[in-house]
């Protein structure tokens, strides 16, 4: 869908958007349309239950007084409560009313509001945003869509004051937008589409960006004793990789001075799990809604995301993206319960259940992060439990971490742009659940309490003293519904979030 911005204006013709406050309160635009209809607007918004709250619409075929073939009222709520999160909502709402309708193009107007924060640049970049993200689809393997589910909409016109503006603010979003999309691509695909070594072929893809990708094979990964990892894929015929993506954009410093001297700032980073299809392994899942786990991959899928989204709006900071990419399949081959492996880090884990594999495959790329770039800080991303889902339903993701300003700065950003984050809790109590007689540590601690933390505290061995946070985002990689923003199917969540921690905490200005 193309998206363009221009001054203020009364089209004649096709499909016009206005917007009307709470309590039916006309905005400047709404108030000249009126007038055009010589007030049937008025008359229509105060004959029914449209009351211009937030989330409301109002449409009205060939308005009399005009030659326009629709108009669509939207309600804003309060304006004091227009913030970037409810325009976006909000431009997702407006997409979703108009893109099966039957127009190819409609106008917005956007007008200054008093009590709004933003200006009406701001505000219609935002909007605009809203509707660029909700118009994602994914019906690439469909040969017969019938023309009635295909979006008619080519085209949406932001007319407000100060388009260059609106212009300008947009194309960094719009950059955004495409890493959420490429995630969602990416979690959308199935398992015999996208595994290993394809998925580690479209984090190629990225080098055209600027970025630095390098594939390390099972070879490599074995000379480097990512025995965890490796015992994971160990039982597929499709061979593991791990992928390294380096983006650096922070202006040069002058290099530290004296023999062996380094600069003290090193990257942030970002670790992903890539299981691109989990059957459980010998530790067999249920076969109902196994369809599913070919999205158990959306943690790398997410950093693939960011890093595109990072380069493409030429981010000032230096990041590092690395996903861990297995399939976890039973075979004559495939890792047993009661196996136990080493470590890149050479601490042993002994594998009580195989279906409790993601935590085996971060343990080494996390190891290998910390060791190798000596990052800031590093965020792992995974659809690593059920727990999480029966803590936190579909709703929040799991938040743990070490270090409570790398937390809070994730809380915030999440409550920024509405991928929300809840901290659970890290304890020397639930560390000692995994101890093992046999091993350094088992990999679950079996038994159903603390499912989510015990395997926190699980990776939290690998990170060493690098200020750390992991997310668990089994219960939001995925949705059965549509949102305002984010059509059912891969979400892309994590993108935007991590996208507005860098902007806000560690971008160079």
């Amino acid at each position: 869908m193309k998206i363009a911005f221009s001054a203020p204006a009364e089209p004649n013709s096709g499909v016009l958007v206005v917007g009307v406050l709470a309590d039916r309160k006309l905005t400047d635009s709404a108030k000249a349309l009126d007038k055009r209809m010589k007030g049937a607007l008025v008359r229509a918004v105060k004959g029914g239950r449209f009351k211009g709250a937030r989330d409301q619409s109002l449409a009205l075929p060939a308005p009399a007084g005009t030659k326009l073939d629709l108009v669509l009222v939207v309600g804003l709520g309060k304006a004091a409560e227009l913030d970037a999160g409810r325009l976006q909502a909000l431009g997702g709402g407006i997409y979703a009313a108009l893109a099966g309708r039957g127009p190819g193009a409609a106008a917005v107007a956007v007008d200054g509001l008093a009590g709004c924060k933003l200006t009406p640049a701001g505000m219609a970049a935002e909007i605009a945003f809203g509707a660029r993200l909700r118009s994602y689809r994914f019906d690439k393997y469909r040969t017969k869509v019938p023309k009635d589910e295909k979006p008619s909409l080519k085209t949406l016109t932001f007319h407000c004051d100060g388009p260059g503006k609106a212009r300008n603010a947009f194309a960094a979003m719009n950059k955004v937008a495409d890493g959420v999309f490429f995630t969602r691509d990416l979690v959308s695909e199935p398992a015999n589409i996208l595994y290993p070594e394809t998925l580690a072929q479209e984090a190629k893809s990225l080098s055209k960006l600027g970025i630095k990708v390098e594939v390390l094979d099972e070879r490599r990964m074995r000379r480097l004793g990512m025995g965890a990892l490796l015992g994971v894929g160990q039982g597929s015929t499709r061979p593991p990789r791990l992928v390294v993506m380096q983006w650096q954009g922070a202006p040069k410093k002058k290099a530290a001075k004296g023999k062996g001297a380094k600069r003290a700032d090193g990257p942030i980073a970002f670790v992903g799990k890539g299981v691109t299809f989990d059957t459980g392994g010998i530790s067999l899942k249920p076969s109902g809604g196994m369809e599913d786990m070919k999205w158990d991959m959306g943690g790398s899928g997410v950093v693939i995301g960011l890093m595109k989204a990072l380069a493409g709006r030429k981010a000032k900071v230096n990041a590092v993206g690395i996903v861990g990419l297995v399939e976890n399949m039973p075979s004559g081959n495939a890792q047993r319960p009661g196996d136990i492996v080493t470590s890149m880090s050479g601490q042993t884990i002994e594998v009580l259940n195989t279906d409790a594999e993601g935590r085996l495959v971060l343990a080494d790329a996390l190891w290998y992060c910390k060791d190798r770039f000596k990052p800031r800080f590093m965020v792992d991303l995974a659809t690593l439990t059920g727990a999480i889902i029966i803590s936190l339903g579909k709703e929040y993701a799991g938040l743990f971490s070490n270090d409570d300003d790398l937390s809070g700065n994730l809380l915030a950003a999440g409550e920024a742009v509405g991928e929300k984050l809840w901290r659970m809790p890290l304890a020397d109590g639930y560390d000692k659940m995994l101890k093992c007689d046999a091993a350094d540590m088992k990999n679950i601690s079996g038994g159903r309490d603390a499912g989510a933390t015990t395997a926190a505290q699980f990776l939290q061995r690998f990170v060493d003293k690098t200020p750390w946070a992991h997310l668990d985002i089994a219960g939001v990689t995925w949705s059965k519904a549509d949102k305002p923003t984010v059509p059912k199917g891969g979400t892309g969540f994590g993108v935007r979030l991590l996208d507005r921690l860098v902007a806000d905490h560690y971008e160079e200005k």
